[in-house]
C-alpha cells in the first residue's frame, strides 16, 4: 500500500484556497469541508450511506464557508478529503486522529495501519493543508495584513440519543477576546440557542487549527459550529452565510476596541 502515492495523479487535491488576495482581514477554514475518500482506501470498507453522515464530513458547512468568504471578501480554505481518512483538526500524533471507530460506527479500512500507512495520510492530506494553511498566514504577516482566524464547522443535532438544543457554538480555549462579543452578537439576534464551549470545546488533544495557527500565532480567532440541519439545504446555508458576514465584522470591531483600550490604561 505504501509503495505508491495515496492520491493518484487524477483525484482531487487535498484543499482548495479560494480568494487569497481577499481584501478582509478574516481567514475562513473548514477542516472537515469535504467526504472524499481516496480511490485506493477502498471506501475504507463503508457502506455508501456512511460516507455522507456526519462521522464523515461538516454537512453544510462548506457551503456557507464560500458564501461567507464572498460576502466578506475573505480568504478561504476547506479541505477536500473525509475526517475518516485522516482529520485535519488533530495532531497526528493522537491515535484518533485516523479513526477505527466514529460514533458507533467501526471503520474497517483504518483498523490495523502501519506507521507507514499513516505516514502516508499525513504525507497527502493532513501536512499539505495544515502547511498551506501556515504559508498564507506567513504571507500576510509579512505583508503587515490583519488575520483573524474563523474556523468554521458544523455538528449533528443528535449524538448518540441525545438532542443538541444549540443552534449555534462559539467555541475557544485559553483566549475568549473574539469570542465573548460574537456570544453577545449572536444572542442578541433573538431566537436562537446560543452554546458558550457547546456542543464542543478547543483542546490541544481534540483540535489543531485554533491552537496552532490562532493561539501560538497570537490571532484574533473563533471557532463556529453550526447545527447541521440548520445548513443542509441552500435557504439556510444563505441564512448563517448573512449572518456571519454581519456579525462576525462587528465582533472584530469589538475585540478591537477592547484592545485599544487595553493599551491605553
Amino acid at each position: 500500500m505504501t509503495d505508491f502515492p495515496l492520491l493518484a495523479a487524477d483525484e482531487k487535491p487535498p484543499l482548495t484556497l479560494s480568494n487569497e488576495a481577499g481584501a478582509s482581514p478574516f481567514f475562513l477554514t473548514c477542516d472537515h469541508g469535504g467526504r472524499a475518500i481516496p480511490r485506493r482506501l477502498g471506501g475504507l470498507g463503508l457502506a455508501e450511506p456512511d460516507t455522507y453522515r456526519h462521522i464523515a464530513w461538516d454537512i453544510g458547512i462548506a457551503a456557507v464557508g464560500r458564501q461567507l468568504s464572498a460576502q466578506l471578501d475573505a480568504a478561504l480554505i476547506v479541505q477536500t478529503y473525509s475526517r475518516l481518512v485522516i482529520d485535519c483538526n488533530r495532531d497526528p500524533s493522537v491515535a484518533s486522529s485516523i479513526p477505527e471507530i466514529s460514533e458507533d460506527t467501526e471503520i474497517p479500512g483504518n483498523r490495523g495501519l502501519t506507521e507507514a500507512d499513516r505516514t502516508a495520510r499525513q504525507n497527502a492530506i493532513f501536512h499539505p493543508y495544515q502547511d498551506r494553511i501556515a504559508t498564507a498566514l506567513d504571507r500576510r504577516a509579512a505583508e503587515a495584513r490583519a488575520s483573524v482566524l474563523v474556523a468554521l464547522h458544523s455538528f449533528t443535532p443528535v449524538f448518540r440519543g441525545v438532542s443538541r438544543p444549540w443552534h449555534v457554538g462559539v467555541l475557544f480555549n485559553r483566549d475568549s477576546r473574539l469570542a465573548s462579543p460574537l456570544l453577545d452578537l449572536l444572542r442578541a439576534e433573538g431566537g436562537l440557542t446560543v452554546g458558550e464551549n457547546q456542543p464542543y470545546r478547543v483542546t490541544d488533544a481534540t483540535d489543531y487549527t485554533v491552537p496552532v495557527h490562532g493561539e501560538r500565532r497570537g490571532l484574533p480567532h473563533v471557532e463556529i459550529e453550526i447545527r447541521q440541519d440548520l445548513i443542509a439545504e441552500p435557504a439556510g446555508q444563505a441564512i448563517w452565510a448573512e449572518r456571519l458576514a454581519r456579525l462576525l465584522p462587528a465582533a472584530y470591531a469589538e475585540f478591537r476596541r477592547a484592545t485599544n483600550d487595553r493599551s491605553d490604561d
